[in-house]
């Protein structure tokens, strides 16, 4: 059996990796773009920041681990140009070669969205896209001392974050009027508050064009312009769907590959994971799009299963997140205010502000939390956590009950571990059910 999986990211691997375990016998290709495997953009800003030395460790597993112990034919450097019914064209090393397919897995990924204007290819203008990018951009702030970065999403919060803690001075344009826009008001007011602390952060500005000689010396946007020796391009990302395309494979409404709950694409033995796939909503039941790492290798895991003959089935997505900006940790799970009733919900919210131990105890910070819940089921719909500790133990419990289906008083009799150094006897979690009311 001839497996072909395009995309050596996070879920074509674990794709592959599966089936070679459940069927060692099948011929496994994987055809990579990159030298990078298994490979981790996210930790592209600490790289920038130095955190982390150099791009390479951003891969999980090196290449040797797949070839040499997993047995996986691995094409690195290899781009597939063509995908026919049967059969894949791949460019490497200057020519193109041609391989034949039983099943297929699309796990192209993402690539960055590119605004429109002048300028764009000017030199040390980048995206944070994929890890070699890391290098380039770390080695190209060497030199530079204004730093723009277009986007205040998770990434261009974090690369704000790298270029300041490496000294540089950063001015961050924000599309709306505070960072991280999926969250609610109360909550982007305090991300915006910390962020304005320590960048220039220009909200509710559109960039208009990027200017420059040989490189770039400054960026236009509709309210201003902003000397600029390095820009970093942060606006968001897009399904990478095109070979997709070629072979018939329907695309879902959110502009990526449409799949069912076993990562099967419209076309038989044909399957799509990650980045460039839809899956369900846990609690809309609509088909969404959220380009994130643990959904992403999950459903690879959840195609490789299925491809080697098994049966397994991807639930779906809550969009469960976290990031921080310096001290500052900020998350949430689940629907925000706005597509709670657009889902046809009449949510009720609670916003709360809470220390993170008892009060006698050193140390106690700050936490904020703003909870949903349905008025009539009283069943939790989401949860957003901004604080400067324990926002991960929080926002997880958050994912877990809204997956099993908890209510606010299923929430609030939960038995969560106490003791003064690690959380108050009431904790918020308790405390935001007890204030919504069952």
């Amino acid at each position: 059996m001839d497996i072909v999986i395009i995309g050596g990211g996070a879920a074509g691997m674990t794709a592959a990796s599966r089936i070679k375990a459940l069927k060692k016998d099948w011929n496994v290709r994987v055809f990579e773009k990159t030298s990078f495997v298994s490979h981790a953009p996210c930790g592209i800003p600490y790289v920038v920041e130095d955190l982390v030395t150099d791009a390479t460790h951003l891969m999980y597993y090196k290449p040797e681990v797949f070839i040499k112990e997993r047995g996986i034919d691995l094409h690195l450097n290899s781009k597939v140009v063509e995908v026919g019914d049967g059969f894949v064209r791949a460019l490497e090393n200057g020519k193109e070669k041609k391989y034949n397919w039983d099943k297929l897995l699309f796990g192209t990924g993402a690539s960055p969205k590119i605004p429109d204007v002048d300028g764009i290819d000017l030199k040390n203008v980048f995206t944070a896209d994929l890890p070699p990018d890391a290098d380039e951009i770390k080695k190209a702030a060497k030199n530079a001392k204004d730093v723009v970065i277009v986007g205040a999403g998770y990434i261009g919060l974090e690369m704000a974050e790298a270029f300041v803690a490496t000294g540089k001075k950063v001015t961050l344009i924000g599309k709306y009027d505070y960072p991280l826009p999926r969250f609610d008001k109360e909550i982007g007011e305090i991300i915006k508050n910390e962020v304005t602390r320590r960048v220039n952060y220009r909200a509710s500005e559109m960039i208009e064009a990027i200017e420059g000689k040989e490189k770039v010396e400054k960026v236009i946007t509709d309210k201003g312009e902003y000397k600029a020796d390095l820009v970093v391009i942060a606006i968001g990302v897009k399904p990478d769907v095109e070979l997709a395309k070629q072979l018939g494979v329907k695309i879902g409404k959110t502009g990526a590959i449409a799949t069912n709950s076993r990562m099967e694409t419209n076309i038989e033995n044909v399957y799509a994971a990650g980045d460039c796939a839809e899956c369900k909503h846990m609690i809309t039941k609509e088909n969404v799009w959220i380009p994130l790492a643990p959904p992403g290798n999950k459903m690879g895991y959840v195609a490789g299963v299925n491809m080697a003959g098994g049966y397994i089935e991807f639930p779906g997505v809550l969009g469960t997140q976290i990031t921080k900006f310096f001290d500052l940790e900020i998350a949430k799970t689940g629907l925000n205010e706005k597509e709670a009733k657009e889902a046809g919900f009449n949510p009720k919210s609670v916003f709360i502000k809470a220390k993170t131990k008892v009060h006698y105890y050193p140390g106690a910070k700050d936490t904020f939390l703003k909870v949903f819940a349905d008025k009539e089921t009283n069943k939790l719909l989401g949860a957003q956590i901004v604080g400067y500790e324990m926002v991960t133990m929080r926002v997880n419990v958050f994912a877990t009950t809204i997956q099993a289906g908890f209510t606010t008083k299923d929430l609030f009799f939960t038995d969560l571990a106490y003791a003064p150094p690690f959380t108050p006897v009431w904790d918020p979690i308790t405390v935001s059910a007890r204030v919504l009311k069952f």
